[in-house]
């Protein structure tokens, strides 16, 4: 979870927290000052979703919907994706029978998994490898499935660098995706108080 998506939910759980005072005339206390509070925190969050940058890491679902198998040729899944350092790669496979294994250039071309770098098997068949390091990484599946092909090479590259501010006048910034999400939720969550 980000940390936008924990704040919203410490947020929502303070809310059920806040007491209700009965008034004589029937009506409540903690609607009016959910109200309240609530337009200064949505005011708050729409001026960091404004301010937060659009890069972020990605996770990638190695394969795609075929997963890591045989026969999928993973230099052509992987030709169109730049890979950033901050970056998972998510393996999905047959946990009975083939295993994630991060391993030297050498040991790649000859699907060696005698000295894998790092084993990111974890027995679910589901394995999450970040990519925190910036150079190439390599893997494969042992116990002979790298020879049908479940290997894969990726270089790993450092984030570009926002450009030098210049004296052109630069455009506001505009909400991405997530942050409209994000909005939404929070006068959504407003509107209902």
């Amino acid at each position: 979870r980000t940390s936008l998506d924990r704040v919203w939910l410490k947020l929502e759980r303070e809310r059920e927290l806040w007491p209700v005072i009965k008034h004589s005339n029937g009506g409540d206390e903690r609607r009016n000052s959910v109200k309240f509070i609530g337009h200064g925190v949505s005011g708050a969050m729409c001026t960091v979703l404004l301010m937060l940058p659009e890069a972020s890491a990605t996770r990638y679902i190695v394969g795609a919907n075929k997963g890591w198998t045989t026969n999928v040729n993973y230099t052509i899944w992987a030709k169109d994706k730049h890979f950033y350092n901050g970056d998972w790669l998510f393996f999905v496979y047959d946990r009975h029978q083939m295993n994630v294994l991060e391993v030297s250039k050498t040991d790649y071309e000859t699907c060696s998994a005698d000295h894998p770098l790092h084993n990111w098997t974890t027995g679910a068949g589901r394995d999450v490898a970040p990519l925190n390091v910036t150079r190439h990484h390599y893997f494969i599946s042992g116990k002979g499935f790298c020879y049908g092909g479940m290997k894969l090479a990726i270089p790993v590259e450092n984030l570009p660098s926002q450009p030098s501010s210049s004296p052109v006048k630069k455009e506001a910034p505009s909400l991405n995706s997530r942050n409209q999400i994000l909005l939404f939720r929070v006068v959504s969550a407003i509107g209902e108080a």
